[in-house]
């Protein structure tokens, strides 16, 4: 997820009226609510914003993840200081909003980012529930301003809460046949296949036409980004470039709520099975071995005629090994030594045995070295020499 942080804006640019006038002086002259820090409120978001940034960059390492602590302290400060300051209400149109508040509207959704960014196993549940409700809460206010339709809105309620929720039986007609019997045809779920497939198309649609989007928004966003830093961004070009940058995290927040929520479903799967495997009971002890058997009609067949094959098994390994334990018959016992060692006699005679080996292979080499002197490459060979 690349982010880019936002500019501020310079003194040249013009002031928006309204009713908000007097919360961005405020802002201005110094960020409330603060935890002791003197900043203004457009530098802690900036600070915010950038650390962001280099976390994406940096990716997972030690010194990320101090700037993702420090990024979170500063845009909870930011939090704070903008419902403090009470920049955003929902009996306000967007035409209404100051271009200079418009910049802090994403703050919600850059703390989701960055709480998400954390790397701590045993807190990832709570994290992704924190950054959910980030999230929604950055998308609600999108909504309240009309930035988001209201379809694209994802659905505010968790899904954990509505599975552990238990669902309400439906009541039987005492004149209708029961459900559960097993003369009574059985109800087809709601939804069909066709159905399925249409809504996973939709979807695809749906994230086609967002990509899109924001292509070219990263486009617009680039083009006015170089005004907006070199000061030269008149009113409408800045109010343009605030409102983008909210579009692209409308997207941003739409991705990774959908992810979120897949990762929560793991992890609530993951954690369900540990508490299962916990609450079984504890292992039984293995079975001893079963003696052999014959598997005959009865005991006096099996006296005349046998058990059809040449003999059974009197012993397990484990009691052929404790017996042959007990008896010092195992090669870790010595009886391998005993068995292999060979006396002094014998050892001379095999060490006799090969000089008179090497001695008469070194004269069958010298008689061949002799008699190839005596016989050149190609003696006796008269084919072909007339």
């Amino acid at each position: 997820m690349a982010v880019a942080a936002l500019p501020v804006a310079r003194a040249g640019a013009g002031a928006a009226s309204g009713g908000k006038m007097a919360a961005a002086a405020e802002e201005e002259e110094g960020a409330p609510g603060g935890d002791g820090g003197s900043g203004r409120l457009s530098e802690l978001l900036e600070s915010g914003w950038r650390l962001l940034e280099e976390a994406e960059a940096e990716g997972g390492r030690v010194e990320a993840q101090r700037k993702v602590q420090r990024g979170i302290a500063l845009l909870e400060r930011t939090a704070r200081a903008v419902a403090e300051l009470q920049l955003f209400s929902g009996n306000e149109e967007l035409e209404e909003l100051p271009s200079a508040d418009l910049r802090f509207l994403p703050v919600p959704a850059l703390l989701a980012a960055l709480v998400l960014k954390q790397e701590s196993p045993s807190r990832r549940l709570e994290h992704l529930r924190r950054a959910r409700a980030l999230f929604l809460r950055f998308l609600r206010l999108c909504r309240d301003y009309g930035l988001l339709p209201q379809g694209q809105m994802p659905p505010e309620r968790d899904s954990e809460e509505d599975s552990e929720e238990p669902q309400e039986e439906e009541e039987e007609d005492p004149l209708e046949p029961s459900a559960s019997s097993s003369n009574a045809p059985r109800r087809r779920p709601p939804a069909s296949d066709q159905a399925a497939f249409l809504a996973m198309a939709a979807s695809r649609r749906a994230k086609i036409e967002r990509y899109k989007q924001k292509k070219e928004l990263e486009s617009r966003l680039a083009a006015l980004r170089l005004l907006v830093e070199a000061g030269r961004a008149e009113e409408e070009q800045l109010r343009e470039y605030y409102l983008l940058q909210i579009k692209k995290w409308i997207g941003i927040s739409l991705e990774e709520l959908e992810s979120l929520d897949r990762e929560r479903a793991i992890l609530a799967r993951r954690d369900a099975l540990k508490q299962g495997s916990a609450t079984e009971s504890p292992t039984q002890p293995p079975r001893p071995p079963m003696k052999p058997f014959i598997l005959t009609r009865d005991a006096a067949q099996a006296k005349v005629f046998g058990a059809g094959y040449p003999s059974l098994a009197t012993m397990t390994v484990d009691d052929w090994y404790e017996q042959h334990r007990k008896h010092g018959g195992l090669p870790d016992q010595g009886i391998s030594q005993r068995s292999s060692g060979i006396t002094e006699e014998q050892q001379e005679e095999a060490e006799g045995e090969k000089e008179e080996e090497g001695d008469e292979a070194v004269q069958k080499a010298r008689q061949w070295d002799e008699w190839k002197d005596s016989h050149p490459r190609g003696y006796g060979n008269r084919k072909n020499m007339g």
